[in-house]
């Protein structure tokens, strides 16, 4: 299944079972609410983990659609960008380089 298919079946579903098409701060807190109960899962190792996971993927195709963002297309523009970006690590941590003020 590509990512537009998916952000077109979130939405059928949604409508189909009369859930919010529109409200994108209640879609934000139940996405919040799916991210701290994939976080549980995943703290305490409990097998339903990817199960949350899918819950978490599912309310962000949602709210692409809702918003009407070609999640599939920004994505892949995303991830070429990542591929380009160079890092420096500062103190361990990975910086972007063309984020560090000059000395």
């Amino acid at each position: 299944m590509d990512i537009r298919s998916a952000q077109r079946m979130v939405m059928e579903n949604k409508r189909h079972k009369d859930f919010n098409v529109a409200d994108v701060p209640l879609e934000l807190c139940l996405l919040q609410t799916e991210i701290a109960e994939f976080f549980r899962a995943w703290r305490h190792q409990q097998p339903d983990m990817g199960e949350e996971l899918a819950d978490v993927a599912i309310y962000v195709l949602g709210l692409a659609e809702i918003v009407g963002i070609d999640l599939e297309a920004e994505v892949e523009a995303k991830m070429v960008k990542n591929a380009g970006r160079q890092y420096i690590r500062r103190n361990g941590v990975p910086v972007k380089a063309n984020e560090i003020a000059p000395a």
